[in-house]
């Protein structure tokens, strides 16, 4: 009970700074160019995740030196859930060609320009919500964690909606037929609940990637998806070996997954990407 007030309380203080760092620079002010050790980026002032994180100096430093294990001058790379490019854009420097997902159109703007401002030319950015079908959804503008936008969860939890966010309403596609290319070396889904209807709209892409790294929120699971463990797990390419969780330093074999994961899902634990290798 405690540790919920103080979790409320510190999302209620994010809330407020966000507010104060945007009544301080105006309306008129849509960005912050900020030189990172990601890149040179745009980020949106009321932006206390991502966008703070590239203001202090860099972002996901880690994850990108995982993640560029994976890749060498001729991999092609799927990202959903790109957010501002934070990722992709270093990552585009080790691989031949990136596709690059994001469904937040205000976010997607800031992508945009932030491939203009490091002159890359190997990412191709897609405005798109991936689902398992082709059909409107609800979907939540958050603002003091752009990269916390996610479709309308199925249960209500404060910790999507304690900065009222702005709900709109997106076109969603499958993958599988929205993409003309379903050859990926590399895998990245980073996209706050949405993973399992996503996955199971690009069957056929997963079934030829060599490496995939996907989110793991039990919150996530229960709150926006609704979902269980197993039907978690039903929409995974059956090829892969192995699976390393990096936030809590683990491999394991595949055979061990529905173990591991069921036991992440009853303790609220998550993980930010587990990689899925065939080797």
């Amino acid at each position: 009970m405690l540790r919920a007030f103080y979790w409320r309380l510190n999302l209620g203080f994010k809330k407020i700074k966000s507010k104060k760092l945007r009544k301080k620079l105006g309306d008129n002010i849509k960005a912050i160019i900020t030189n990172s050790e990601n890149g040179l980026f745009a980020v949106d002032p009321e932006d206390l995740e991502v966008g703070q994180k590239l203001r202090s100096g860099g972002f996901g430093i880690e994850e990108l030196e995982r993640l560029k294990k994976f890749t060498d001058k001729e991999s092609k790379v799927l990202i959903v859930g790109t957010h501002i490019g934070s990722l992709a854009i270093p990552l585009s420097k080790h691989c031949k060609e990136i596709t690059a997902i994001e469904a937040n159109p205000k976010t997607f703007e800031l992508l945009e320009i932030n491939l203009q401002l490091n002159n890359i030319e190997n990412i191709t950015p897609h405005n798109i919500f991936a689902n398992d079908s082709s059909e409107k959804v609800e979907f939540l503008l958050n603002t003091v964690n752009s990269g916390g936008s996610k479709r309308k969860p199925k249960k209500s939890n404060f910790l999507y909606d304690y900065d009222n966010p702005e709900v709109i309403e997106l076109e969603s596609h499958q993958l599988d037929n929205y993409l003309s290319e379903h050859n990926y070396d590399l895998i990245l889904l980073d996209i706050e609940g949405s993973e399992y209807f996503a996955m199971k709209g690009m069957e056929k892409i997963l079934s030829n990637c060599k490496t995939l790294v996907v989110e793991f929120l039990p919150h996530h699971l229960k709150n926006v998806a609704d979902i269980d463990v197993d039907t978690f797990i039903s929409v995974l390419p059956g090829h892969f070996t192995n699976f390393h969780l990096p936030d809590n330093n683990q491999k394991h074999n595949i055979t061990e997954l529905k173990t591991v994961l069921q036991k992440m899902y009853d303790s609220n634990i998550g993980e930010d990407g587990i990689i899925f290798t065939s080797n």
